[in-house]
């Protein structure tokens, strides 16, 4: 069950049955509230606002199109911008015949691979999602990233992958200085 989603597709993707629009019963916002998207947002998600000479700092042959850090800095590098918190989200459930193995399996205690492999796929979902949110905002880094996990109705699993958005710009290294004294400074002392 591998889901691949280009990096260019917008988020969420578009899948056969899906519905925009409120769901049926919907009342409306409560008092107050104000209706409207985010500054910055168009339909199809957020439209790239940073430069194009955002460098690219992903390792080379990493799966993410961003560099992805659970760190709050990174070593070498400075923040340059933030755009805030990005997520990327999957829900899964396992079909009726991986169930059935799974069950069998718990019963012996040890490592359900039918489960492991769903979540594995999950988070890998999940980190992609966020890395394109954040493609679509501009930045070219996330930092602080975490998961989050959560069970839904005993039947399916939910994957949240979050963090924050940034460009981040390698800092450079200072210049090597002369060890030599000038003849001005020999002179001084």
């Amino acid at each position: 069950m591998t889901q691949n989603f280009p990096p260019n597709q917008p988020y969420p993707p578009q899948q056969p049955g899906y519905q925009q629009g409120p769901p049926p019963g919907y009342q409306g916002p409560p008092p107050g509230y104000q209706q409207g998207p985010p500054p910055g947002y168009q339909q199809g998600g957020y439209q790239q606002q940073a430069p194009s000479n955002v460098p690219h700092v992903a390792p080379q042959g990493s799966p993410y199109p961003v560099l992805v850090s659970t760190m709050n800095d990174l070593p070498g590098y400075t923040a340059e911008k933030v755009f805030g918190e990005v997520f990327g989200l999957t829900v899964r459930s396992r079909d009726f015949g991986s169930n059935f193995t799974a069950s069998f399996r718990s019963l012996g205690g040890g490592e359900v691979p039918e489960y492991t492999q769903m979540l594995a796929e999950s988070r890998h979902v999940a980190v992609l999602r966020m890395c394109q949110m954040a493609q679509q905002m501009g930045a070219n880094a996330i930092l602080a990233m975490r998961f989050d996990c959560n069970e839904i109705a005993n039947t399916m699993s939910e994957v949240a992958a979050y963090g924050t958005a940034v460009v981040v710009q390698k800092v450079e290294a200072p210049r090597v200085q002369d060890s030599k004294p000038d003849e001005d400074d020999a002179n001084d002392s």
